[in-house]
C-alpha cells in the first residue's frame, strides 16, 4: 500500500467520524448556550477551562509518548502499554483528586466550585484516553477512536436533550458531560482489551524510559498550559461570567474544529518516529513532506472559512445572544494558523527526540504571554485575551519551524502548498459573494469549490483521488 493510502486508510474513517462528532459537538454547544443563557454558559466554560488547565498541566505528552515508544520496538509492546497505562492511571488519579481544592481560592459562584469537584471524573477518563489513543495511533486503528468519540457525543446530545426537556439544573447537565466522557473511554477499553492484555504493571526500566522520554514534554506542557488556558482562567478572575461566556463560545468552536486537522499529526507521529529510529532518511523525508501537505490541505480552508463566516457560525451554533462572540472567533481563527504550524513541528520534535532542545520556546512564550494577559485582559477583556492568544500561537509555531528546519536541514517542497493556498483563496472569494445564503449551504458549496479548485490546480491528482477512494490494504 502506498504511503498516502496507508495514512488515508487510517484517516478517512477518522475524517468522516470527526465530521460527525464535530457536528454533534457543535449541536451540544448550541443546546447548552440556548438553554443556559449567557451567564450560566459562562459557568460551564469556567468549569471546563479550570479543569482543562489542570488536565493539560498533567498531560505529560502521554499520547505522543505512547505512540512513539510503541513505534520504536525497544520493549515488549504489551508490557510497555501496561506500564504506560499504569503510570497514566495513578498520576491522573492523584492530581485530579486534589485539583478541586484549588478552586476554593477563586471568586467563582458556588455552583461552579461544585461542578469542578465532580467534573474532574470526566477529565480522569480523558486522561486515560491519552494512552488508549496512542496505542491506536501506533496500530493505525484510529477508526476505533472515531467510533468511540461518536458514541460519546451521541450520549451527550441525547442526554442534554432529555435534561433540557425536563428543565434540569446546571449541575445535572455537567453529570451528562461526565457520562459522555466515560462512555468514550469505556468504548476504547472494550476494543483494546481484545488486542492486548490490560493489567497494572510496574517495570523500573520501562518507567525510567517513560520519564526520560516524558519530562522534556512535561516541562514544555507546564509552560504551554499558561498560554493555552491562562486566557480563560484570568478572564474569569478579572471579568464577569457573562464575558467569559461570550469568549468561551468562540473558544469552544475553535477547539472542536481544530481537532480535525490536528489528528493528521497524531497519525503521522509513529510513522515519523519509526523512520527516524531506523535512520531511513528518504522515508522520513517523504513522511515529513506528507505530514505538512496533509495538514495544510485541511487547515488553510478551515482558517479562511472561520475568518469569513465567524458571526454566521456563532449565530448558528450559539444563537443571536452570542453575536458578539463572532468578533472573538474572527480573531481566534487567525491563531489557528499558528496552532497548525506548532502542531506539525511540535510533533516532529517528539518524533526526532528534540523535546529537550525546544523547551526554551515554550518557556519564553509562557512568560511573554502571561505578562501580556496580565496587562491586556484587565483593560481589554476578551479582546486582549484573543489577540494575546494569536501572538502566543504564532510565536510557538514560527519558532518551532525555525528551530526544527535548522536541525533537520531538510527542505520542504512548497509547490503543493501554493496550490492549496490558491484553492483556499478561490474558496474565500466564493464565500464573500455568497455570505447572504444560509450558512450551512455556504459551507457545503464552498467545500465543493475548494475540492474542484484542488483538482484544477492539480494539488490533487487522479492517482491521489483513486488512493483516497479505494483505501484497500
Amino acid at each position: 500500500m502506498s504511503l498516502l493510502k496507508q495514512v488515508a486508510h487510517n484517516t478517512s474513517s477518522q475524517i468522516i467520524g470527526k465530521i460527525i462528532s464535530t457536528f454533534l459537538g457543535l449541536f451540544a454547544i448550541a443546546m447548552m448556550t440556548r438553554y443556559l443563557g449567557v451567564e450560566k454558559f459562562g459557568w460551564y466554560i469556567t468549569t471546563i477551562s479550570f479543569l482543562s488547565f489542570i488536565g493539560i498541566l498533567i498531560d505529560f505528552g502521554m499520547t505522543p509518548v505512547t505512540a512513539q515508544m510503541l513505534g520504536e520496538n525497544k520493549f515488549d509492546k504489551t508490557k510497555l502499554f501496561n506500564n504506560l497505562l499504569t503510570f497514566r492511571f495513578f498520576s491522573a488519579l492523584f492530581f485530579l483528586s486534589i485539583a478541586p481544592l484549588f478552586a476554593i481560592f477563586f471568586p467563582y459562584p458556588h455552583e461552579v466550585k461544585v461542578a469542578i469537584a465532580f467534573t474532574a471524573i470526566s477529565f480522569f477518563a480523558i486522561a486515560l484516553n491519552q494512552v488508549f489513543i496512542g496505542f491506536l495511533q501506533e496500530k493505525l486503528k484510529m477508526q476505533i477512536q472515531a467510533t468511540g468519540e461518536i458514541i460519546s457525543r451521541l450520549i451527550l446530545v441525547i442526554g442534554l436533550f432529555l435534561a433540557i426537556y425536563n428543565q434540569a439544573q446546571f449541575l445535572t447537565l455537567m453529570w451528562i458531560i461526565i457520562l459522555g466522557s466515560i462512555s468514550y473511554t469505556f468504548s476504547l477499553y472494550l476494543y483494546i482489551r481484545k488486542q492486548t492484555k490490560i493489567n497494572f504493571e510496574f517495570n523500573k526500566n520501562i518507567w525510567l524510559s517513560i520519564i526520560t522520554k516524558m519530562w522534556p514534554i512535561t516541562i514544555g506542557v507546564i509552560f504551554n498550559v499558561i498560554y493555552l488556558r491562562g486566557d480563560v482562567l484570568l478572564l474569569s478572575y478579572f471579568k464577569a461570567q457573562t464575558e467569559v461566556s461570550i469568549y468561551g463560545a468562540a473558544y469552544r468552536v475553535i477547539d472542536i474544529v481544530t481537532q480535525t486537522a490536528m489528528m493528521i499529526m497524531g497519525v503521522m507521529l509513529p510513522l515519523l518516529a519509526n523512520s527516524w529510529a531506523q535512520n531511513n532518511k528518504e522515508e522520513f523525508k517523504s513522511r515529513y513532506q506528507l505530514a505538512f501537505d496533509a495538514m495544510m490541505i485541511i487547515s488553510m480552508p478551515m482558517f479562511i472559512g472561520l475568518f469569513l463566516l465567524s458571526h454566521e457560525l456563532i449565530i448558528l451554533v450559539a444563537g443571536e445572544k452570542f453575536f458578539v462572540s463572532g468578533y472573538a472567533l474572527q480573531i481566534l481563527s487567525i491563531a489557528t494558523l499558528g496552532v497548525f504550524l506548532g502542531g506539525i513541528f511540535g510533533h516532529l520534535a517528539v518524533a526526532i527526540n528534540l523535546q529537550k532542545k525546544v523547551m526554551w520556546i515554550y518557556i519564553t512564550n509562557a512568560f511573554i504571554t502571561l505578562t501580556g494577559y496580565m496587562i491586556f485582559i484587565p483593560k481589554y477583556g476578551m479582546y486582549g485575551a484573543a489577540w494575546m492568544t494569536v501572538f502566543s500561537e504564532f510565536y510557538t509555531g514560527i519558532m518551532l519551524v525555525w528551530f526544527i528546519k535548522k536541525k533537520l536541514m531538510t527542505k520542504l517542497n512548497l509547490n503543493l502548498f501554493f496550490k492549496i493556498l490558491l484553492s483556499s483563496l478561490v474558496m474565500g472569494i466564493f464565500i464573500i459573494f455568497t455570505k447572504k445564503l444560509p450558512v450551512l449551504l455556504v459551507i457545503v458549496l464552498s467545500a465543493l469549490v475548494y475540492f474542484l479548485s484542488l483538482i484544477a490546480t492539480k494539488a490533487l491528482s487522479r492517482d491521489n483521488i483513486k488512493d483516497l477512494l479505494t483505501l484497500k490494504k
